[in-house]
């Protein structure tokens, strides 16, 4: 029964780790993704044609990367990085691996976003900036990232978001969280009321990560008074 399940699962704290991990990767995961995703995605908007610094060849270069790893399935990406993750930590099991094949599927993800929200700055606010002299990197730091910094925390958002779906299919290959919960007490037990609380739960996580950073992004926008 549904309810007997369940109460199985929650006494025997499995349902709280499983939440917890859940949380634990996407956290983690978007943190280190934006480690590396945020300065490629500045390069990619600095140096594009339309830039403060056109390189043409280094962000065609940047730019062919990303899109090599955006285009791999994240499935697929994730089985391919699994050495990748035992040469880093020792292990292609467990939670601390599915980060880093997390991290390396979100990475280039953020890395657009990123470029997109400095693309969205108003020209007019670059060009005062340059008229009095600033460096480009002065503009990045001082103009760039503060006037594009609402999109770019809804952009977290989006990308949070996007890696927490991702924690889930990592369940199928060793990763735990409620991805696992749901294949190994679900989908292989023909439980779908087990399916469906971590579907649920899945959803109140993502209500929340959405609820907290809209609010911030809407804190911080100048635009609203």
């Amino acid at each position: 029964m549904f309810s007997e399940m369940f109460q199985k699962l929650w006494d025997n704290g499995i349902i709280q780790a499983g939440i917890w991990e859940t949380i634990y990767m996407t956290a983690l995961s978007t943190l280190f993704s934006y480690g590396i995703g945020l300065p490629l995605g500045l390069v990619l908007s600095v140096t594009d044609k339309d830039g403060i610094h056109p390189m043409s060849g280094l962000n065609r270069a940047l730019g062919i990367i990303v899109n090599i790893f955006r285009s791999i399935p994240f499935i697929i990406l994730m089985i391919a990085m699994l050495p990748a993750a035992k040469f880093i930590v020792g292990t292609s099991l467990g939670n601390q691996a599915m980060i880093v094949t997390l991290v390396i599927a979100a990475s280039p993800y953020v890395a657009r976003m990123v470029e997109s929200s400095i693309k969205e700055v108003d020209a007019g606010v670059i060009e005062a900036a340059q008229a009095m002299g600033t460096s480009s990197f002065k503009l990045v730091y001082k103009v760039l990232i503060p006037e594009a910094k609402p999109s770019l925390i809804i952009g977290s958002v989006i990308s949070m978001v996007t890696i927490l779906g991702y924690s889930a299919m990592a369940g199928t290959i060793g990763g735990g969280g409620l991805g696992q919960i749901a294949i190994t007490y679900g989908y292989q037990r023909y439980n779908n009321d087990i399916i469906w609380i971590c579907v649920i739960l899945t959803i109140l996580i993502v209500q929340v990560i959405q609820e907290v950073g809209t609010r911030i992004a809407h804190k911080t926008d100048k635009r609203i008074s």
